[in-house]
């Protein structure tokens, strides 16, 4: 199909390549080969990062986290928990720097970063339930990590944006740390795949239908039946209240578009203070594969900023 693209974003989608995820090992290399060939990811001067490694769920391994902190660093520091994209079976931390060292730059935040499981190698549950396990270490080290534990939200982008609303859930339904915000960019939240914008976008850049078929297969399982978990789709929470405040985050050209704005939407419903930003002529991951585009400079600066005003309504 021909797309409406920003006209900036056009000249990148012409040189994009395509993202199949039928081979999955495949995918993984193509991923590291295309990071390659891209410009390094240079450390802002103003912060540090450390990896650290951290207990895991109960039973299963340790997991390892990138700790992004402020040289200057303020008492009263806000924090941010982040997870990364991919579909549940791509990315890693290392690939998605940017986001939580201008966040830890710009706003002078404690940003950690987790390396949760993939599948299909470790299906549902144990990608969220090692981004959960992260939750809690991060917010039982307030104190050692210097942050103002009344400022913790979470975020995450695609997958990593559907994994946090899982964790919010989580945390909200276990008893688990407070947070005060939660940014869901682009989330992938719904497993039916049912919605207008996944059954029309079938050929577009960096996902689509067909991809997002293979990415509920491989997280949940190619035999899956029957109800699905709100942790692993949380579209299908029957509750959303009590949820902590929300950032979403569509894309105009984005499979996930539609399950983006429905989830919005009942959260709203829900009584949870929520702000949806939807941004025409944009593809899924657009904000990052044509950065220094206008249109998306706008969408990180708007991210920042929503951040910023959500720690400030901290009292």
């Amino acid at each position: 199909m021909t797309y409406a693209y920003d006209p900036e974003l056009a000249a990148v989608v012409a040189v994009l390549p395509q993202l199949d995820i039928t081979d999955i090992p495949a995918a993984r290399a193509g991923m590291l080969a295309m990071r390659e060939q891209m410009p390094p990811f240079v450390k802002p001067d103003g912060i540090t990062i450390e990896k650290r490694t951290v207990p895991g769920p109960a039973g299963d391994p340790d997991i390892e986290v990138a700790v992004f902190r402020p040289v200057a660093q303020a008492a009263d520091a806000p924090a941010l928990y982040w997870i990364h994209g991919g579909g549940f079976v791509l990315g890693d931390v290392d690939g998605d720097m940017a986001t939580p060292a201008e966040v830890a730059d710009e706003l002078g935040a404690v940003v950690v970063s987790v390396e949760y499981r993939l599948a299909p190698e470790h299906p549902f549950p144990a990608p969220v339930e090692d981004c959960y396990a992260g939750l809690v270490w991060m917010a039982a080290h307030a104190d050692e990590l210097g942050y103002d534990p009344r400022k913790l939200a979470i975020g995450g982008l695609s997958a990593g944006g559907g994994l946090a609303a899982a964790v919010a859930l989580m945390a909200r339904d276990r008893g688990g740390p407070a947070l005060c915000f939660q940014v869901l960019d682009i989330p992938e939240v719904d497993d039916r795949l049912a919605t207008p914008s996944m059954k029309q976008f079938t050929d577009t850049p960096l996902w689509n239908h067909p991809n997002a078929i293979l990415s509920w297969e491989a997280y949940l399982g190619p035999d899956h039946k029957g109800e699905t978990s709100p942790y692993a789709a949380p579209a299908r929470a029957a509750d959303l209240a009590g949820l902590p405040p929300a950032y979403v985050v569509t894309c105009e050209f984005d499979p996930l578009r539609d399950e983006g704005i429905e989830y919005a939407q009942r959260l709203v419903q829900a009584g949870v203070a929520t702000e949806l930003h939807h941004y025409p002529g944009t593809f899924h991951g657009s904000s990052g594969a044509g950065a220094g585009t206008a249109i998306s400079t706008r969408m990180v600066a708007d991210r920042l900023a929503a951040l910023a005003r959500a720690y400030a309504a901290v009292r």
